[in-house]
């Protein structure tokens, strides 16, 4: 059933032969499955009657009328329509978990249970699986809680650094914690992939957004936890570096750092101010950050005199880190012109639809777009049929 045909002469690639039964929805889950399936793995994306939420969640819409919400997370997948409450498919469903390598979902701690197809339940048909859990809260006290990223990105903290110093919270631009929940799964599937190369033996394996968020908040976490300071909002300003956030020039915001005292002696000789790199009180980056309002206007002075875009151009030509504030249409415009092909193909040719490119690049390995996500249950019969056939396979050989 692999979107690889035998005779493809297209490399190998490194999860060719690898299946997902993916029963997870949403956002987390998805991505991380989607992922794996641009590396080669057969992921078999198991939906309700309804379909995974996010085929409603519109606008905006593809010209054909498929939430670009859906399209983002579910390319090379095969999707069948199984509900669990009814025998025949709760069978088929027992028969693709038995069948898989890995297992992924996001249903409520415990939720599968009742489907006996829990991990404990998945592992007495499949001894090897890897069995991949996500959740909001996780399996313990927080078992109970709906996983909602914006509840996670207030909970964790992270609102509470967002938006100016006086004004209310803000939740970030995505579903920040999803994303990282989802790229914490894959590392997780990956390496017990590679356990059970070593030692025959599958894995459990869970992970939560708030697990996620407490290590993706890094530098703001540690803070707490290694320096017993809890921070607070800045607006766009950076709580140890400076300068580190917009600054105005004579037409637009800019985007202005200097993450060490190199780059802000080249950032002064740039504005003409070389003087402040020597001034005792802007010298080292603890000065400048203790300093940044005595700082902020010495600065603000020279940009003033100039455009973004000249600013931009002078202070690349020196290696001082900056950039303007872009719309998402700059920004997909700004990698293309960089060269990184942000836009690809997906699906065979005549009718592919666009997508985002894989962000993962290899010396010798190509992610492929051979399937667009699919359509809700087009592979039912394809799926039954294979599942079929496999068991019949493995009867025979008893």
């Amino acid at each position: 059933m692999s979107s690889q045909s035998t005779t493809d002469p297209r490399p190998p690639r490194p999860l060719d032969g690898i299946v997902i039964a993916d029963f997870s929805r949403v956002l987390a889950g998805p991505y991380a499955t989607m992922l794996l399936a641009d590396m080669g793995a057969e992921v078999i994306k198991v939906e309700s009657p309804g379909g995974d939420d996010t085929r409603s969640w519109v606008p905006p819409v593809r010209p054909d009328g498929v939430s670009t919400y859906y399209a983002a997370i579910n390319r090379n997948k095969k999707s069948i329509v199984l509900d669990f409450k009814d025998p025949d498919d709760l069978a088929v469903a027992h028969a693709l978990s038995a069948r898989a390598d890995i297992v992924v979902e996001n249903f409520k701690p415990g939720g599968l249970k009742r489907f006996d197809l829990d991990y404990d339940s998945v592992k007495e048909r499949n001894e090897t699986v890897i069995y991949c859990s996500i959740s909001g809260f996780g399996s313990a006290e927080g078992a109970t809680l709906p996983g909602y990223d914006l509840i996670v990105q207030a909970m964790s903290g992270l609102m509470s650094l967002t938006g100016d110093p006086d004004g209310p919270a803000y939740r970030a631009g995505i579903s920040v914690f999803d994303v990282m929940a989802g790229l914490h799964s894959t590392i997780g599937i990956l390496a017990a992939l590679r356990y059970r190369s070593m030692t025959g033996k599958g894995q459990n394996i869970e992970t939560s957004l708030l697990a996620s968020a407490m290590s993706g908040l890094v530098n703001q976490t540690s803070a707490y936890v290694a320096g017993g300071v809890t921070p607070n909002r800045m607006g766009n300003a950076h709580p140890s570096l400076f300068p580190y956030e917009p600054l105005p020039t004579a037409d637009n915001d800019l985007i202005v750092t200097a993450g060490n005292d190199g780059q802000f002696r080249k950032l002064v000789e740039v504005l003409g101010v070389p003087e402040l790199a020597d001034d005792e009180r802007f010298a080292r980056n603890a000065d400048r950050t203790q300093r940044r309002e005595e700082l902020r206007p010495l600065l603000v002075e020279r940009l003033k005199t100039q455009s973004a875009e000249h600013w931009f151009a002078k202070l690349n030509e020196v290696g001082v880190p900056n950039g303007p504030i872009n719309t998402i249409a700059q920004g997909v415009q700004y990698a293309e012109k960089l060269g990184l092909a942000p836009i690809v193909q997906v699906g065979p040719t005549g009718q592919s639809v666009p997508g985002v490119r894989n962000p993962i690049s290899f010396s010798g390995i190509e992610p492929r777009y051979d399937l667009a996500p699919p359509a809700l249950g087009q592979d039912t019969d394809e799926i039954r049929s294979w599942l079929a056939a496999t068991a019949a396979a493995a009867y025979g050989e008893k």
